[in-house]
């Protein structure tokens, strides 16, 4: 008979090695594709077509990367997605919050029609011709604010900010009201101060699409080149050099060189150079949020 804590000793190590081996792996499988990204962008163009590149460029070249900043446009277009970013997640956030908190109270009756009304939109789209005649109604095109205005509200993160604030306590909200405290006050004082995880995760996704989007800029604003955005640009820089060969004046209209464009660098190449410039910003910002974003994806996860 095996004595008393010495069964099974070996099952524990056995687990965490394999449990170990497992989160490597997968650590691997999720890092390399990016790795290998960032290598080919500091690839030759020519050489990167024989392939068998993994984690290290095999010809060491800048090439692709000057090919995507040789326009001065590039550089504008960096300010216009910054400013677009910034400004459309402090007013999603703050007034998607504001809208949660209102539809999170008990003793609001209409709370739950209104709720409907918000989800249904989620479900059902008007479709894109529509919404086109809508914002050229309302007077957003070719203007800055088509990039803000439709993306004040979002009905998803409105859903999830509204079931968090539902988790606090009822007491809070009761004793500053007994304190005096209007509504707006204790919105701003205490509602939005306990609700910093969900936030920052809802944050983090509003920031990720208006950095990401392009369409909306072909849309509504491509006849502005200054209301024009850094992932508008990489696009039609990436469209022209897949169609150099056909038409080389394409190569001149995104701001690219025939010289550039003849040999140094490919569409493999310069897809590589566009993923890096495009993510790098934001992975610069995750680190800061990675806090508040795990507790925020932990919502719900424990109930006392």
């Amino acid at each position: 008979m095996a004595k008393p804590g010495k069964a099974g000793g070996w099952e524990p190590a056995l687990f965490n090695t394999a449990n170990t081996l497992f989160m490597l792996a997968l650590v691997l499988i999720t890092v390399y594709p990016f790795v290998n990204t960032i290598a080919v962008s500091f690839n030759d163009g020519m050489d990167s077509i024989r392939g068998g590149i993994y984690l290290w460029p095999r010809v060491w070249t800048l090439q692709n990367y000057k090919a995507i900043f040789i326009s001065g446009t590039i550089y504008h277009a960096f300010l216009v997605s910054v400013a677009r970013t910034v400004l459309s997640t402090v007013l999603n956030i703050f007034l998607t919050a504001m809208l949660a908190y209102a539809l999170s109270r008990k003793e609001y009756i209409f709370r739950k029609p209104i709720t409907l009304v918000f989800v249904l939109t989620m479900y059902f789209h008007a479709g894109l011709i529509p919404v086109y005649f809508l914002i050229k109604g309302l007077g957003l095109l070719n203007s800055f604010w088509v990039y803000i205005l439709p993306s004040m509200i979002s009905a998803f993160n409105l859903i999830v900010i509204r079931t968090y604030m539902g988790t606090s306590p009822d007491s809070l909200v009761e004793s500053a009201k007994m304190d005096g405290a209007g509504d707006f006050r204790i919105f701003l004082q205490i509602i939005f101060p306990l609700c910093l995880p969900a936030l920052a995760t809802v944050a983090l996704f509003v920031a990720v699409g208006s950095w990401n989007t392009w369409f909306d800029t072909f849309l509504y604003a491509s006849s502005q080149p200054k209301l024009s955005t850094l992932q508008y640009e990489l696009m039609k820089l990436l469209a022209s050099t897949l169609n150099s060969n056909s038409d080389p004046n394409l190569v001149n209209g995104a701001g690219m060189t025939k010289e550039t464009a003849s040999g140094m660098i490919t569409p493999l190449s310069i897809r590589a150079s566009i993923t890096v410039v495009a993510a790098a910003p934001i992975l610069f910002v995750y680190p800061f949020l990675q806090k508040y974003f795990v507790v925020g994806l932990n919502v719900g996860g424990v109930k006392e």
